[in-house]
């Protein structure tokens, strides 16, 4: 708990409280500082930037471009007592107002103050890059709690596209990174339970708006860059996706980057903002090197080459893409002294929810793949593992949207890959919002269609799926169905917010379920 002084002086400190810019704004900040120091030792017991989680005693944050009035008096009308913004409200008369120039910097600096937050309680793992961050998140919690359970420690923390764990509680995620009011409580409640490492992945808008500013990364890695989320609600372009991701070596100790990667050397120069910068990849100069890939059935295995150690692995995981998010795992864990037996005994161990899942048709003539993958590079990663390790399989079928109003680019080149590789796709919805689901699929079909791929159009993604799962059945030979885009994933943006939906690798189990009784029955009755 702290008070209304605190939270003027720390954002005093940053330099965020807006004086004397002009007239006006120096009158307003005199009115705000009369208030703050009236009520400087008033306790905040509360701090959130939802108006719905608003309680007595609340420190309210007016943040987003979306941002209504009305927030502000809901929360003032549960009992907040204060309120960060940009602009005065008319709503907030009464509370203390602490206006400012950057309401996100604000936020981030006031959640860290709330929440207690100190830097290596717990150690901080960020992860960023357009394709991998949870699969590599998962190996490297499992090489870290594999290593913390040898010594009696509990399990660490994870922050994810999948789930978030902190010690007290264990619940989806909603966003791959939280809020900044959100992340910290993670934290706080990581550090009061005793847990010394957090892995978090750190996305793109993460890092443009600020909700991991107050944060240090004891190590930072950086798997890969594409263009994607571009659009007027995320980046404007290229530069300005890719700045916001590089943004992460300013808060990092070690940082962990992948020469292979494009763009490799700007990546490099902009690491150099960290204390230590350690490489990897297949690439020859990688300080951990990855060499002898070699797939064995449903395993795939391999060398990794460093000054310490060289050692084969072993994935319980398909899709031989995975090799270098195992190794940037693998990179991140002997920075922090973990074991090779450790991280040997996680990849062989460890699958992720909704990440190459692999579902059969009792006949076997279906192969069914849920992955998340979603944007250009994991496209592209997606086909050519599976031209690699599903050879058996002469039919390709992809089913796939795109989401409404953000990530313009994917439809075309998303549409354009899957016409390519696929022999039948399905345009099917992924968080549409409140763009017309239609629409959408109409555009994306256009673009499947340039390639003469056979594309078809069904809104409602079980139906796709079980459209999609009865044309193959009835092709001859045997037919591999990608699903993609969701993976694990239980709600959908649909209209002006999040709706339940069941999750992709649910949607492929309970098809191929109904195919195979819908098989049996006509056995039955042929007999």
């Amino acid at each position: 708990m702290v008070t209304i002084g605190e939270i003027e002086e720390t954002l005093r400190e940053r330099g965020l409280m807006r004086q004397d810019e002009e007239a006006a704004a120096h009158e307003t900040a005199g009115r705000q500082s009369d208030v703050a120091e009236r009520q400087s030792d008033a306790k905040i017991c509360w701090l959130t930037c939802d108006s719905r989680a608003a309680r007595p005693g609340t420190l309210f944050i007016c943040k987003g471009a979306a941002f209504r009035e009305e927030y502000l008096r809901e929360a003032a009308e549960k009992g907040s007592i204060a309120y960060i913004s940009e602009r005065e409200y008319a709503a907030g008369r009464g509370l203390t107002a602490f206006l400012v120039s950057d309401v996100r910097r604000a936020m981030a600096a006031a959640s860290a103050l709330f929440f207690g937050y100190a830097p290596g309680e717990p150690r901080l793992t960020g992860i960023t890059g357009t394709k991998g961050k949870t699969t590599t998140a998962w190996y490297l919690k499992a090489m870290l709690d594999a290593w913390e359970a040898r010594q009696g420690e509990p399990e660490t923390g994870l922050i994810s596209t999948v789930s978030n764990y902190d010690g007290k509680h264990r619940q989806d995620a909603v966003m791959t990174t939280p809020e900044a009011p959100a992340l910290h409580e993670l934290l706080a409640n990581a550090r009061q339970e005793g847990l010394r490492y957090m892995t978090m992945e750190v996305s793109s808008q993460a890092l443009k708006y600020k909700r991991v500013r107050e944060l240090q990364f004891d190590v930072g890695i950086f798997l890969n860059i594409s263009e994607d989320h571009i659009s007027p609600q995320e980046h404007r372009d290229f530069g300005d996706y890719f700045s916001s991701k590089l943004s992460i070596f300013r808060q990092t100790k070690t940082a962990c980057v992948n020469l292979d990667a494009d763009h490799a050397q700007k990546i490099l120069d902009a690491a150099r903002k960290a204390e230590r910068v350690v490489t990897f990849g297949r690439h020859p100069r990688a300080d951990y090197r990855y060499s002898e890939v070699d797939r064995a059935g449903s395993r795939i295995s391999f060398r990794v080459t460093c000054a310490s150690f060289s050692e084969r692995f072993e994935l319980a995981m398909r899709g031989s893409f995975n090799v270098e998010n195992a190794v940037a795992a693998i990179a991140a864990a002997d920075v922090y002294g973990v074991p090779l037996s450790c991280m040997r005994q996680a990849l062989a161990q460890t699958t992720v929810p909704g990440r190459m899942e692999t579902f059969t048709s009792g006949d076997g003539r279906i192969c069914g793949i849920v992955d998340f993958a979603h944007n250009r590079l994991s496209f592209e990663k997606l086909f050519d593992a599976v031209y690699q390790e599903y050879s058996q399989y002469r039919r390709i079928i992809t089913i796939f949207g795109c989401p409404g109003g953000k990530a313009l680019n994917r439809r075309r080149e998303l549409g354009i890959i899957a016409g390519l590789f696929s022999d039948c796709v399905c345009v099917t919805s992924d968080d549409p919002g409140a763009e017309c689901q239609e629409e959408i699929a109409a555009e994306v079909r256009g673009y499947v269609e340039m390639t003469g791929c056979a594309c078809s159009c069904i809104s409602e993604r079980a139906e796709a799926l079980r459209a999609m799962i009865a044309h193959a059945g009835a092709q001859p030979g045997k037919s591999l169905i990608l699903l993609l885009g969701r993976g694990s994933e239980k709600y959908q943006r649909l209209g002006e917010g999040l709706r339940e939906y069941p999750t992709d690798s649910r949607l492929m189990r309970e098809a191929l379920e109904e195919y195979d009784a819908d098989k049996e029955k006509i056995t039955d009755v042929a007999g």
